[in-house]
């Protein structure tokens, strides 16, 4: 019904209910003899050729595939429709012409096949492959579910052998022999070992386990690593253990900035193994952090240090760019916060002059009193892992951003420093009032969403294609934030995003984007269009949430 009223703009759409006719023809002869429907839909549409009546079925695949198509959808809806219909031990057929409408017919059982004979017509059909809709499990049933995974492909890892007093390593990695190389080395060095072969399990596995460190992936089925990382970072409980990235992607900045410690290439040899692992042991919430305050006003200077105060951290304050160079070469530090105008020289150039001498470039915060301008910030973004306009909330963003990067586990956090975190990432105080452009062509994702949002202090405003979002932003400039569904119809989110940048007011807005197809490179064609960030559907209602309040404090 939905793509029946998507692709008919004049005539009608019909749906009938009906007996099964005695002279079709069908593949299941069941439905004919015993108790079945007909289901009908139809349409005065545009109608779909011959030769793409078949791949429409297929997942990803749809009759209009262009890039400049003029309807939107992500080409699973016919995919999971035929599938839905086989579990019920039906079928679907089609009947369309172009210019002249389609008709779908969906023939099911009225009466529920018992689960032998309908696994044994399950196994007569072949069908294409679909991305599968996952339930929400319980925690109990997911580690059933993870336990029968492990088992039917023999991953041998630690898991039944942890004591409380254990150092642990999870590797997030879907190939299992280079999992089993990490997992080796890990254990020599006295780890306990941990394997997940998908995303999902990954954060299943951490939020369960808490590991010391994790080596992640970033190819992984179900949730991607990009995915992975942004839902630890972005969780009270997860974000302070430290994550090394090893990839078959090209290393970026991308990664580090979300909070990772590292970004290694594969194919890589033993001793980088070693490495990383080493890495990982340095970045533990247990082991000694230095910090340096680079800030020339005597009492912002005090006050930021004693915000960052806590237990194992070591701080060295200096007032001017040529102190912290002298600091820089001495010492390895493992988080620098530094402002941006110093008497004797600019932060930019200090930043530069790091790098020219190759000297080790820890984490830095830019913690400012300056607006940036939009070239100053893509400058500074090259070398900064994050940047703090001091204001009214700045204090507390520091509190968030030092624990981030010197990974602090929030529970163990002086109490003070856990609310101040705490509220930052789970509380609806920050949202209350803001607005938000909810960009998005499906009717029952834009209903849920808008739902969603203002349910927790949001106001949604809606546009159901890029074109009319860019006439919203001019009535509505004081938007908050862009949910930008990225397959849409007339202009799609990536145009969408790429002319929002070229508005100088909206340099800076927060674009999140939303799409199915969670392709290998999707993620990074999303950020090179302009948005912010990047979530991939069905949209997990939590993480949806988590994302935007990152960005609404930011």
């Amino acid at each position: 019904m939905g793509n029946a009223l998507k692709f008919t703009e004049t005539g009608s759409v019909s749906i009938t209910f009906s007996p099964v006719p005695a002279d079709i023809n069908l593949s299941r002869s069941q439905l004919i003899h015993e108790k079945a429907i007909a289901i009908k839909v139809s349409d005065t549409g545009i109608g779909i050729p011959l030769d793409k009546q078949k791949i429409i079925f297929e997942a990803f695949q749809q009759a209009d595939s262009g890039d400049r198509r003029r309807y939107g959808g992500t080409g699973l809806g016919l995919s999971i429709s035929r599938e839905l219909v086989n579990l019920l031990g039906g079928e679907i057929q089609l009947i369309s012409e172009p210019g002249r409408g389609s008709t779908f017919c969906i023939y099911i059982p009225i009466e529920t096949h018992n689960a032998e004979s309908l696994q044994i017509e399950t196994e007569k059909t072949t069908l294409a492959p679909y991305t599968s809709y996952k339930p929400q499990l319980t925690k109990s049933s997911q580690t059933q579910v993870f336990n029968q995974q492990q088992s039917s492909v023999n991953i041998d890892d630690d898991r039944n052998n942890i004591n409380p007093q254990d150092r642990l390593l999870l590797i997030i990695e879907d190939d299992l022999r280079f999992a089993k190389i990490i997992a080796n080395s890990g254990k020599v060095r006295g780890f306990k070992c941990l394997i997940a072969l998908s995303g999902e399990e990954g954060l299943h596995l951490a939020k369960e386990y808490q590991p010391h460190g994790i080596i992640l992936d970033i190819y992984l089925p179900n949730i991607d690593g990009w995915g992975v990382l942004n839902e630890l970072k972005q969780t009270v409980n997860t974000r302070h253990i430290p994550v090394h990235i090893i990839s078959s992607e090209d290393p970026s900045q991308d990664g580090l900035k979300i909070g990772a410690i590292g970004h290694l290439r594969k194919p890589v040899q033993q001793e980088e193994i070693e490495a990383v692992l080493n890495k990982i042991e340095h970045a533990s919430s247990y082991a000694e952090k230095r910090v340096l305050v680079v800030e020339d006003d005597p009492i912002i200077r005090q006050e930021t240090i004693r915000s960052i105060t806590d237990g194992n951290i070591i701080i060295e304050a200096v007032d001017s760019g040529e102190s912290a160079l002298v600091a820089l070469r001495e010492h390895l530090f493992s988080l620098v916060i530094l402002d941006l105008g110093l008497p004797d020289m600019q932060g930019m150039e200090l930043l530069r002059t790091i790098a020219n001498e190759k000297i080790n470039m820890p984490p830095v915060i830019i913690y400012t009193v300056r607006e940036l301008t939009k070239e100053e910030d893509e400058a500074l973004r090259k070398y900064a892992k994050s940047i703090i306009i001091k204001d009214v909330r700045s204090q507390e963003r520091l509190i968030d951003e030092v624990a981030l990067f010197l990974h602090r586990v929030v529970n163990e956090l002086p109490e003070d420093k856990k609310n101040v975190i705490r509220h930052l990432h789970e509380s609806d105080d920050n949202l209350k009032g803001k607005k938000v452009l909810v960009v998005e062509d499906d009717m029952r994702t834009m209903f849920a969403m808008t739902k969603i949002l203002a349910g927790h202090g949001l106001n949604p405003i809606k546009a159901d294609n890029g074109k009319k979002a860019l006439e919203i932003l001019k009535l509505h400039p004081d938007v908050d934030l862009i949910l930008m569904d990225m397959m849409m119809p007339e202009m799609d989110g990536y145009e969408a995003s790429r002319r929002i940048r070229e508005l100088p007011e909206f340099s800076h807005l927060p674009i999140i984007a939303l799409t199915a197809k969670a392709m290998k490179e999707d993620r990074k064609k999303c950020l090179d269009a302009g948005a912010s960030d990047y979530l991939s559907k069905p949209v997990d209602q939590d993480r949806l949430l988590s994302l935007i309040r990152v960005w609404l404090c930011r």
